[in-house]
């Protein structure tokens, strides 16, 4: 209400301004992309191999490709899927779908034919723009759903739109911009909605706390499906960087685009971070590039071995239903002085939210802070700016997160008293595997589909190299006989393989007295020499 209806409705004069566009516009990360180009048109903006492209000719191609979506009937909200690696035209879609008014769904290109089937049906994608490879994960899909590949058919999609773009739909900053499918505990991926405002703080908290400057190298080592990479294609374009896009982790290329390209910030699970240390090309840069890792914190020894090669790591940590990060370990003052053991166990706790995100808390079963002793568990919670709208069509399981006015991580930690937190196990079954989610119920449903199991239950377990992997312990059936590999290449046949189990061990499962599976037992000698059950 205005300050003179105020004043019509209480006979009281109200001596503050009224709100009027003139001093407020609705957050949009699509507008970082028309900043960059006003200011640095002739920047480059784009590296995919020998593809360079400038700031101008990158919002040329963004403007025409919403502008030929629209022409195609895109309605408002309409959702556009993409099944794409790291490549240019991801980075385009992240601009052009929300400018063109649509909902972005990336959908995680290691996911097979019934999962992103599912994704598709479920979200309601109109449009799916799928690179060529990944075609035979995609399928037909649902009926009236509209196939560009990328190639001819998408560059002829651009060369039929405006290069002036379309005006804006957007008329408050709340709306969805993008659903990001994550496996969540009951075996369906779940839909996760991401806003404008979310998106556009988010962005802003990458530039924030990754130290992204005023023109950073970005390699897109981070998959760009995975929580929208993070935010990152907006945020590198709010700080005018450039994007050098990169189809799959190979630490050979990687190596060498750090030196060719300059590259100064990058993100990736240890799986990564470790490959790259290992490498044979790994040497010391003569610049300093910044690392996000997620997933599990680097030990003493990839921490040293990554500051003696000129690679600064920030620690963060987040879910799917938080944009990707929510939390930094942030560096302290004196940490360069530490000993690498002192501060990579520093670096290891989960420390505490973005500056653009609300501080998270540690709580009991009664929604009360645990003391801030380093030893007492409790459940992280979070909200504020950075935690997602909802799930998608699901009111039942975004009233179940959000309980208590706070979203339920799952994740168990405790309080240190600097505040920082520090993850010590999971509460949901998931199992993050080189920084890719796996529901073991998801794992168990398959394993049970197989004729010979009568039940199945998937832990954690760690992994020198993955950080964590599924194991299964299964029942078979009374006089029926089926092997370790056989049983893991059934799972194959229905499950993306990075989710199937790596063993199996067979016998009775350990349940409570009223038939409850005991996983805590099953998964208890397998961390036996870890002091944290995550990994």
């Amino acid at each position: 209400m205005s300050s003179q209806a105020d004043a019509a409705a209480t006979g009281v004069f109200s001596p503050w301004p009224a709100r009027t566009r003139v001093s407020r516009t609705e957050l949009d990360p699509t507008s970082f992309l028309h900043r960059a180009a006003t200011i640095h048109p002739d920047r480059v903006a784009v590296v995919d191999g020998d593809v360079r492209r400038t700031y101008a000719q990158l919002c040329e191609r963004v403007n025409r490709l919403s502008s030929a979506l629209r022409a195609r009937g895109l309605q408002r909200h309409d959702r556009v899927a993409a099944l794409c690696p790291n490549a240019p035209e991801l980075l385009e879609l992240h601009h052009a779908v929300p400018a063109a008014g649509g909902v972005l769904v990336a959908i995680n290109v290691r996911l097979g034919a019934a999962e992103v089937g599912y994704i598709l049906e479920h979200s309601g994608a109109r449009v799916l723009f799928v690179d060529r490879e990944l075609e035979p994960a995609a399928g037909e899909g649902p009926a009236g759903l509209e196939i560009v590949r990328l190639g001819d058919e998408y560059e002829w999609m651009l060369a039929s739109g405006d290069p002036a773009g379309v005006p804006s739909l957007l008329r408050d900053e709340e709306e969805p911009i993008a659903i990001d499918y994550t496996s969540g505990t009951t075996g369906r991926p779940k839909g996760v909605v991401y806003t404008y405002r979310g998106a556009y703080l988010n962005a802003l908290g990458e530039v924030i706390e990754a130290e992204l400057g005023h023109h950073p190298v970005y390699l897109w080592t981070l998959p760009m499906f995975h929580c929208n990479g993070w935010c990152f294609p907006w945020a590198v374009t709010a700080a005018a960087g450039t994007h050098v896009c990169l189809r799959a982790v190979d630490p050979e290329l990687i190596w060498r685009l750090f030196r060719e390209e300059r590259v100064t910030h990058y993100c990736g699970s240890p799986t990564v971070h470790s490959a790259l240390v290992n490498h044979p090309d790994a040497g010391p840069l003569e610049h300093r590039v910044t690392a996000l890792v997620a997933a599990a914190p680097p030990s003493p020894t990839l921490l040293g071995r990554m500051e003696a090669l000129n690679i600064r790591i920030v620690h963060v940590y987040g879910l799917t239903e938080t944009y990707g990060p929510h939390t930094v370990s942030t560096w302290q003052d004196d940490w360069e002085r530490l000993a690498t053991e002192q501060r990579a166990r520093l670096l290891a706790r989960q420390g505490q939210g973005y500056t653009t995100a609300d501080l998270v808390r540690v709580v009991d079963d009664d929604m009360r802070d645990v003391p801030r002793d380093a030893a007492t568990m409790g459940e992280v919670v979070m909200r504020g700016n950075n935690v997602m709208a909802g799930y998608f069509a699901d009111e039942e399981a975004t009233e179940t997160a959000f309980r208590g006015g706070w979203f339920h991580s799952g994740d168990l930690a405790v309080w240190h008293p600097d505040n920082a937190v520090e993850l010590r196990d999971r509460g949901k079954d998931i199992i993050i595997s080189g920084g890719e989610n796996i529901s073991s119920i998801e794992v168990e449903q398959a394993i049970c589909a197989h004729p010979a199991v009568v039940e199945a239950a998937v832990v954690a377990v760690p992994d020198d190299h993955w950080g964590e992997r599924p194991k299964a312990f299964v029942t078979l059936r009374p006089g029926t006989d089926v092997g370790e590999q056989e049983l893991i290449a059934f799972c194959r046949e229905r499950l993306a393989h990075f989710k199937c189990p790596d063993a199996i061990a067979f016998g009775p499962l350990p349940k409570t007295s009223t038939g409850k599976v005991q996983k805590f037992a099953l998964r208890e000698p397998e961390w036996v020499r870890h002091q944290r059950r995550i990994n």
